[in-house]
């Protein structure tokens, strides 16, 4: 049964992997890009029916809310990889045991997110100096928000297993419906009910819901290996050592960024709710052209992890070849469209054109350089599909996360502006990329199966 399950998945340890890495990667970025929409839509309709201020509250949590989340989110990803290296090696008993452990881990870490983003909103927000005039408004967006953490991480946690085995369609599809319920719901419940911050959160949630919903539906109707079936759910330590061993220092690299982001939105904050505004409304193109890029380093996870897993490191290199060229070709075309576009883009958000011009500052410098994190994200996906994510998780905290904060500290104080914050960006990620393409080129050469 194993064996005719997996004839359905994508064959990535032998052909030419060009186009195959472009049939992942699409359907995987359009994914990513249509969870970021739900926060995008939640942006514009409180941006054009509730205020600024509302745009403001909800924008001023974006951080927040990737700073908590990072750490489980980056656990996923040594569920593909373990799933990945066990498809390479053959061995569907270790995929079947990874599924049931990685639904229970998701599971308990929703649990725990929810706790602490419902108890602890408030003194996070202040603690990164959220101005007063929007702290009530984005306390209450962040409590909702987090009542559907559960929701979040079953999804990703089960993407992250179909992903291993080269499915990256149905969640997609997935997303498809669960946007055109959150777009609906936020229409309803802020242009409709007046509800503001509260209603767009909720809206998120019950998306959300739907999204992870589905997807169990999905698991529990595998065949083979990947089937789930409730008897089987248990955490088998073995496999959760594997998944953390991979998962956790890619989680603290996520946890680390976000927070080097934090220090940087909490400087954001102090120059006001305007700019505030217009970060976030930015924010939202950048992630989207980032989603872009990053799908084809989780595509160099999983093909580098299957080929691994084979022991096929020839097969390994090509495919951070060709994640690094279709990554870096392509995002270029869509950060050159970003500044092109800028400005009519960002009044997709707001009206006001001083909130618009601050907003095109972060669409110039950080949203059209973005090409060079392509670099970045492949080489850290090749290590982690070949087990060794520690090495670019403490290479990229030292390195991306240490020079923002630094120059949060250091420089920002001397020349108080939302240009000479967002210039930290590109530095930033120059440097760290020549360090960890040494460590890359080391491990190829050495590889330890």
């Amino acid at each position: 049964m194993a064996t005719d399950a997996l004839k359905i998945n994508m064959d990535m340890l032998n052909g030419p992997l060009g186009r195959k890495i472009l049939r992942f990667a699409i359907p995987l970025a359009a994914t990513s890009i249509l969870q970021q929409l739900f926060n995008a839509a939640d942006i514009a309709v409180v941006g054009q029916f509730a205020g600024d201020k509302a745009l403001a509250a909800v924008g001023a949590n974006t951080f927040v809310i990737n700073l908590l989340i990072n750490l489980f989110v980056g656990i996923s990803v040594g569920v593909n990889v373990v799933v990945a290296n066990s498809i390479g090696a053959h061995s569907y008993r270790s995929v079947t045991r990874s599924v049931h452990t990685s639904v229970i881990v998701s599971f308990f870490s929703g649990i725990f997110l929810s706790f602490i983003g419902v108890f602890f909103a408030r003194p996070i927000l202040t603690a990164v100096s959220t101005p007063s005039d929007i702290l009530d408004m984005a306390v209450r967006y962040l409590q909702v928000y987090f009542t559907g953490m559960p929701f979040v991480m079953l999804f990703n946690f089960i993407a992250a297993i179909l992903r291993g085995k080269g499915d990256t369609k149905r969640p997609l599809y997935v997303l498809l419906v669960a946007g055109a319920v959150n777009v609906i719901l936020n229409l309803i419940f802020v242009a409709g009910f007046g509800m503001g911050v509260t209603g767009v959160a909720l809206a998120t949630v019950i998306a959300n819901a739907v999204s992870a919903a589905t997807l169990f539906y999905f698991l529990l109707h595998e065949v083979g290996p990947f089937k789930l079936e409730f008897w089987k759910l248990r955490v088998t330590p073995l496999f959760l050592s594997r998944i953390l061993r991979v998962g956790i220092p890619t989680g603290l690299r996520g946890v680390v960024f976000s927070f080097s982001n934090v220090c940087l939105q909490s400087a954001i904050n102090s120059l006001g709710s305007s700019t505030v505004a217009a970060s976030a409304a930015a924010l939202n193109y950048e992630f989207v052209v980032y989603y872009w890029l990053n799908s084809f380093s989780q595509a160099c996870v999983t093909f580098v992890g299957q080929n691994f897993g084979a022991k096929n490191m020839p097969r390994c290199r090509s495919a951070v070849r060709w994640t690094l060229l279709l990554g870096c070709a392509s995002t270029i075309v869509l950060s050159a469209l970003c500044c092109i576009f800028a400005h009519p883009l960002l009044s997709v958000f707001t009206s006001d054109q001083g909130i618009i011009e601050i907003g095109s500052v972060r669409m110039y410098v950080v949203v059209g350089l973005l090409f060079i994190n392509v670099f970045l994200d492949v080489f850290s996906g090749a290590l982690s599909g070949m087990g060794k994510s520690l090495a670019p998780a403490l290479i990229c905290v030292a390195g991306v996360c240490g020079i923002r904060i630094a120059w949060v500290i250091l420089v920002f104080p001397k020349y108080k502006s939302f240009a000479s914050l967002m210039v930290v960006y590109p530095i930033s990620w120059v440097i760290t990329i020549a360090v960890l393409a040494v460590i890359y080129f080391y491990y190829v050469k050495h590889p330890k199966f």
